[in-house]
């Protein structure tokens, strides 16, 4: 890898090319000049996945450029942003915004890893206060061990699992695996090897750093005043809070929450000082903050009174709805998923246009509602959290779905969050295991997911908490999600709000996420044991057959004449053809799929001399009569041939309209001599 201070955006406070084999990525920093009005910290990461670093020209008919970002790009910005997030101080208040931009793509090598390289040095660099550098890598498990940032040619013949990991120096902060049931402890020695990796790469930037780094910028930290938090503590002491956050119910936490923030309103409102509440309500989330850490990690005592290793009480249901092909509802605690499975023909495969994934044969998507937190909001397309939430659940589940060969249908799984209170992304992983088995989905095997939380602090002590709520995922240190098998590990990922976690935090929390992940598994089995034997009598029908490929142009006949004709006349939906010859029938029931079978089977046969055909006849001629057999073939049966003697009209034997059998004699430029005669005793 390689690195240039750029020539281009010279009036960024910071740019980077970064050169990763052919791969080039444009990493530009810039801050605002003023502080904003936020109580956040506001951050903006774009990933600009640009077409023509591919090479080719995309898009639509009417449409040839750069639209909305692809799945691909969010995802990937999305990762950049988990990684670098934490280490910027939450107070500062001015706005920062990263683009990454690809300005060309080599398949081989990672345009991810290249632009989390030159993103934290751009951000080194510059005069942006940052807590870097950071650096992620690729490492894959395969049968030749750890590849540390493997190529695609090393994975066609498979692997355990393929993870990128991110963070500063002698910490990760940032986890994404896909695993083929990986054993904790092979995940565990990939992050160690990624650490080594990272360690290397931050080092590097710090070497740049002292060489042309910039000093960094001296910017208002917005945080918690002396003054403000005394006043504070006058209706806020610990106990108090406690009393307010610390209830099983989410509504009556909700209650005395909003009782509690109306009395601060009114108490610096008496006090005059009604410009500083919003300041109040930032030091009331600190105290808030430090009181569930503090019950954590001492008492080992959580908000909604759950024992550390304690998963909330678990629900399950499937074929609540009859006319999709497959439904499941999945609750844990008040976090529900309804999941709806839908299966399609093999011709509605997504394609993935720019990016450098195959067409997908299994989708999972996320929606999330505002009712499913009880909040009114607008409808739009799916965002960031929609994208990356449906994305996770995804990959848990893709390898565990049978081959093309085994079920040939596409399925679609959707998961409506109709209710949240944390850890909606593994309640998806679960209600899709449940749905998919209910639309009689052969998976491999179930998949259940869990979301552990961490509290920590300053002192190196911390907890590890299973399955968190909302509370523990808003005040906590991390969102360590992990999804498998009873075998095996399938998805990990890995957000957390401090700089990074230690090898034994990450350690301690696989452990105890796989504990929770087995007692899940239990209880899925004990909802429905095993896929359906049979699809839903609502699903189409699937059926297959495999032809000669030189007879593909006669099942597709002129302009698509014969193929459509099969569709029209049977009834199917469609029919697709692949190149070797295999031929997937969609259509609405068996009777419809059959139909088109036949028609394929009798279109594409093999007919020998000898053979012998049953049809109409179809035409009546002097010297013979035109019998149209298997749909679409006919032959010529000579008025010889007619009957033994001899036959002074055709009419005297045959008439129009009559079924009858023949044997073919002779097969000649693509012309059949037939007998019926021959058929004579």
């Amino acid at each position: 890898m390689s690195f240039e201070v750029s020539d281009l955006a010279l009036q960024a406070n910071g740019a980077v090319i970064a050169k990763y084999g052919e791969t080039v990525i444009l990493a530009t920093v810039v801050m605002g000049k003023e502080d904003m009005d936020r109580d956040y910290l506001p951050l903006i990461v774009d990933f600009e996945g640009k077409n023509y670093a591919y090479g080719r020209i995309l898009g639509g008919k009417y449409q040839k450029r750069e639209g909305k970002a692809t799945d691909d790009a969010v995802l990937s910005g999305r990762m950049i942003d988990r990684t670098i997030r934490p280490l910027f101080n939450q107070g500062i208040r001015r706005e920062i915004q990263l683009i990454v931009t690809t300005l060309a793509i080599d398949p081989d090598c990672s345009p991810v890893f290249t632009a989390l390289a030159a993103a934290s040095l751009a951000f080194t660099i510059s005069d942006v206060p940052f807590n870097g550098p950071a650096a992620g890598v690729n490492i894959g498990l395969t049968k030749q061990g750890l590849l540390v940032n493997p190529k695609p040619a090393d994975l066609e013949h498979g692997f355990d699992f393929m993870s990128f990991s991110s963070g500063p120096k002698g910490k990760i902060n940032m986890i994404e695996v896909e695993g083929v049931e990986a054993s904790e402890a092979d995940i565990l020695a990939g992050f160690k090897l990624a650490q080594k990796e990272i360690d290397a790469l931050v080092e590097f930037q710090e070497k740049i750093q002292k060489e042309i780094g910039k000093p960094k910028a001296e910017l208002k930290i917005f945080g918690v005043e002396k003054e403000i938090e005394a006043i504070l503590s006058k209706v806020a002491n610990p106990e108090k809070l406690e009393g307010a956050l610390f209830n099983a119910d989410k509504a009556v936490c909700e209650t005395k929450m909003k009782a509690l923030m109306e009395e601060v309103v009114e108490l610096f409102k008496a006090k005059g000082k009604e410009e500083e509440i919003p300041k109040a309500m930032f030091a009331l989330e600190m105290m808030l903050d430090w009181v569930v850490h503090e019950k954590a990690i001492r008492e080992e005592k959580r908000q909604d009174g759950r024992k550390m290793t304690e998963i909330r009480v678990l629900y399950g249901q499937v074929g609540l709805l009859e006319r999709t092909h497959g439904s499941a509802l999945f609750a844990r605690g008040t976090t529900q998923s309804l999941a709806i499975t839908t299966l399609g023909s093999p011709d509605d495969e997504q394609a993935m246009d720019g990016e450098m994934s195959p067409a997908k044969r299994f989708m999972l998507h996320y929606n999330f509602p505002p009712y499913a937190t009880g909040e009114t909001g607008k409808m739009r397309g799916p965002g960031r959290r929609e994208i990356g939430h449906g994305a996770l659940a995804e990959k848990a589940l893709k390898n565990m779905m049978p081959s093309k060969d085994e079920f040939p249908y596409v399925v679609r799984v959707v998961s409506e969050i109709v209710s949240s209170n944390g850890s909606s992304s593994m309640a998806s992983v679960c209600g899709a295991t449940l749905s998919l088995m209910d639309a009689g989905v052969p998976i491999k095997k179930p998949v259940a997911g869990i979301a552990m939380g961490l509290m920590s602090n300053e002192k190196g002590e911390y907890k590890v908490l299973t399955d968190i709520a909302g509370a523990e995922d808003h005040y906590g240190d991390m969102d360590f999600k992990v999804a498998g098998t009873a075998d095996g590990v399938t998805a990990v990922q890995l957000d957390t709000k401090i700089n990074g976690l230690t090898f034994p935090m990450i350690s301690d929390t696989m452990a105890a996420a796989k504990v929770a992940r087995l007692q899940i598994l239990d209880f899925i089995k004990s909802v429905i044991p095993a896929p359906r034997e049979e699809t839903s009598k609502y699903a189409p029908v699937i059926l297959s057959i495999t032809i000669d490929p030189d007879k593909i142009g006669l099942v597709v006949g002129s302009g698509g004449k014969t193929i459509n004709a099969i569709v029209a006349d049977t009834g199917a939906y469609n029919i697709d053809i692949g190149q070797t010859g295999q031929i997937f029938i969609t259509a609405p029931n068996k009777v419809a799929g059959n139909a088109a079978l036949e028609r394929i089977a009798s279109i594409t046969k093999d007919y020998m001399v000898g053979d012998v055909v049953s049809g109409k006849i179809v035409k009546l001629l002097e010297f013979g009569a035109i019998l149209e057999f298997d749909n679409d073939k006919d032959g010529m049966i000579h008025v010889s041939e007619l009957k033994k003697g001899f036959v002074k009209k055709v009419d005297e034997v045959v008439k129009l309209g009559d079924f009858v059998q023949a044997k073919i004699i002779r097969f000649e430029n693509g012309k059949f001599s037939l007998s019926m005669k021959a058929l004579e005793k």
